[in-house]
């Protein structure tokens, strides 16, 4: 039998543990700035649970309900264009004049190759041990709109709890780049010089959709190269529309090791925030998101709806068949599936 000690330490533990699946005792928390609590109410958001997904929701909406807002800053780049040195340097040059720092690692592809986000935590080594900085790798998820999810929730509690910019960093190279856009105010793209187009990998769509780009590792007998770039894909940018928003995207270089360049990048998104927030343009743009996340969802729930019914599913499976068999077009697959299921809904 446990002793008394025994059984008022399970008890205060399954206390400890309840209170960390609980909105409003998590909410207090993070508005009072507790790093443990974000990071339990981020957890809390990414279960699958559904009495933690109630819980969360409800969190969520009190966090909302504080109109707190972030300075939303996505940044991406190839494989080898020194991200995470980056952010490292230039986190800590902006914390000279903003107060707290978010960074959220988003990579889709984690849960197959194993992903690097874990590292990039260690690579952060200065910033890692900052109190007014936080570090959070967003889960591995089946499908690109599962982490979207979890990362768009996490920038929510990151705004409750005071943080006045958050990175979101990219480690997978594709679709999150697209992903990482749908979410952030500013899109920032790291590039390298004279890397070769097949290393920088980036499609014009891409560059199209960044704000801002920056040459790195611009330092020691790479300077001319990073110049010779800068000038470049600052002339390639003229070919580009122009942006809804009537925002120019700059080039810039910058050298981590140097901090060479890190004022004139900063001053740019200075300039950037205030003529956005000026303008109506980051509201007006936030709406637009969340529109996006509205039908985004929508269809994913109608989709997770039918494939969960065995019934529709072996009637799927059935016509899929008869496509491959070329007894009958995919549309019209589709749409007899489709009026099938909506007339028994």
């Amino acid at each position: 039998m446990p002793n008394d000690q025994q059984l008022n330490d399970w008890f205060q533990e399954r206390k400890s543990r309840l209170s960390e699946r609980n909105a409003g005792h998590l909410f207090e928390r993070i508005c009072a700035g507790d790093r443990t609590a974000l990071s339990a109410a981020i957890t809390l958001v990414e279960s699958k649970r559904p009495e933690d997904r109630s819980e969360a929701n409800k969190l969520l909406q009190l966090c909302l309900g504080l109109g707190k807002k972030a300075w939303r800053i996505g940044i991406t780049g190839v494989p080898g264009v020194g991200k995470s040195t980056f952010i490292e340097a230039f986190g800590n040059h902006i914390l000279t004049d903003k107060s707290k720092l978010a960074i959220l690692a988003i990579d889709p592809s984690s849960n197959v190759s194993g992903g690097s986000i874990l590292g990039d935590k260690t690579r952060m080594e200065t910033l890692s041990k900052l109190d007014n900085v936080f570090i959070r790798p967003t889960a591995s998820d089946s499908t690109l709109g599962g982490v979207a999810r979890h990362t768009r929730e996490a920038i929510i509690l990151c705004e409750a709890a005071g943080y006045e910019v958050i990175f979101v960093e990219t480690v997978g190279v594709g679709q999150s780049e697209t992903i990482v856009h749908s979410m952030v105010d500013f899109f920032l793209l790291l590039m390298l010089a004279g890397a070769g187009d097949e290393l920088q990998g980036m499609k014009r769509g891409i560059m199209e959709m960044a704000d801002g780009m920056i040459i790195t590792k611009a330092d020691g007998e790479n300077v001319q190269k990073a110049q010779w770039a800068r000038r470049e894909y600052a002339n390639a940018l003229h070919l580009f529309p122009p942006k809804e928003n009537d925002w120019i995207t700059q080039v810039h270089t910058a050298s981590s090791m140097t901090k060479e360049g890190f004022e004139d990048i900063w001053s740019n998104l200075q300039s950037f925030f205030q003529a956005m927030e000026h303008s109506g343009w980051i509201n007006e743009n936030r709406m637009r998101q969340e529109v996006e996340v509205l039908e985004e969802m929508l269809r994913a729930l109608l989709q997770s709806d039918f494939f969960a019914n065995e019934d529709w599913l072996a009637k799927y499976h059935e016509m899929e068949s008869k496509v491959k068999s070329g007894e009958i077009l995919a549309y019209q697959a589709a749409e007899e599936l489709f009026q099938g299921f909506k007339s028994n809904t």
